[in-house]
């Protein structure tokens, strides 16, 4: 079959929208899923930076949801006209798949960002026959149609605004399940999240929605005002006494912090606003060495870094949408849709701040 898909041929050009190929149907334990729309991470962006690592060209997009077209058979647990929303990919066997934790798969790295699954990769090529990079995080999902293992795919109720749901798979799993999962914040906990992009909100929602006492950090005002619109103390990230300020807000200290940002100084401050046994979680990835300063790890305090919220996607993706219909995580209201066609503006407006979730429509 032949479909468009937005393909990035170069570290440096832009993406093209072109037609691609798709040689063959689904193999045992695959479904072919017609996209309904797919967000933009910056993950998906950051394969400019990879100094090569990542193959192209290719078809990037890992945040994408759709309705199942056609089944590689009855042991996929999905059917035709399925509404399914598709997250990262994961082997299944490895001790940490067995042990519900797949964002630490064995694979993970191979499987999601250096190349994919081998098997079959050779059917999805570009109109002229040129061999495209196997799928990226299992879906290579900005296109009209995504080959994907079963294991990613979701399934949810038909009812849900399918085209908004993408970035349940990802970005806001992220947020919210460090939150619900890592932190396991409750009632009464103290939580302060540094940088409100989508992740950093997705997880002022859900703590929030779990009845903790939320601080968001950013550099934007018009996040902060987002933050503060789904219930957090905003606070902008150059205020000269952050720990002091994030501590008197939280009654001496948060239990847990969350940085989205990957930036030394603020986790520095994000270490010095815990209170004694606070939990600080990472979710960026650190591509420098980061130096703590004197007595930031002192009391018990302690600092992890957290993959994909710590979620089982199967398991976190319907607790999301459960909160999305009970009116405690408004996800949608973080979202401006742009045509397929218009992903090169989609990408300048996220990475100048001025969207703060884009979702791509076929």
């Amino acid at each position: 079959m032949r479909f468009d898909a937005a393909v990035l041929r170069s570290y440096e050009d832009p993406f093209a929208v072109e037609e691609v190929i798709l040689n063959a149907g689904p193999g045992e334990g695959e479904v072919l899923v017609r996209i309904a729309g797919c967000g933009m991470c910056r993950t998906d962006l950051a394969v400019r930076r990879s100094a090569g690592r990542s193959p192209l060209p290719a078809v990037l997009g890992h945040e994408g949801a759709g309705v199942v077209v056609e089944t590689g058979g009855a042991d996929t647990g999905l059917s035709a006209g399925d509404h399914v929303v598709l997250s990262f990919d994961s082997c299944g066997h490895c001790r940490s798949c067995l042990g519900a934790a797949p964002a630490y798969c064995d694979t993970f790295a191979a499987l999601n960002l250096f190349g994919g699954r081998a098997e079959n990769a050779a059917r999805f090529t570009d109109a002229a026959g040129g061999a495209l990079a196997p799928r990226w995080f299992g879906q290579s999902s900005f296109a009209a149609y995504a080959m994907v293992p079963a294991r990613n795919a979701v399934r949810v109720d038909s009812a849900l605004p399918l085209e908004l749901l993408g970035p349940l798979g990802c970005g806001f799993l992220t947020g919210a399940g460090a939150v619900l999962n890592s932190f396991g914040a409750g009632p009464g906990d103290t939580v302060a999240v540094f940088g409100a992009g989508a992740v950093g909100l997705a997880a002022v929602m859900a703590a929030t929605a779990a009845g903790a006492v939320v601080v968001a950090v950013d550099r934007h005002p018009e996040r902060l005002a987002l933050a503060e619109k789904f219930g957090a103390a905003a606070l902008h990230a150059a205020s000269g006494d952050l720990p002091d300020r994030i501590r008197r807000l939280t009654d001496g200290g948060a239990r847990y912090a969350l940085d989205t940002t990957g930036s030394a100084p603020l986790i520095n401050d994000a270490l010095r606003s815990l209170r004694p046994r606070g939990h600080l979680g990472l979710v960026a990835r650190l591509h420098s060495e980061l130096p703590l300063e004197t007595g930031t790890l002192d009391r018990g305090r302690r600092l992890s870094h957290i993959c994909e919220g710590d979620a089982v996607p199967a398991l976190m993706i319907p607790r999301l949408t459960g909160l999305w219909q009970a009116g405690r995580f408004p996800f949608d209201q973080l979202i401006r849709t742009y045509p397929l066609i218009d992903i090169n503006e989609a990408e300048a407006d996220c990475e100048a701040g001025r969207v703060v979730k884009p979702v791509l429509i076929p």
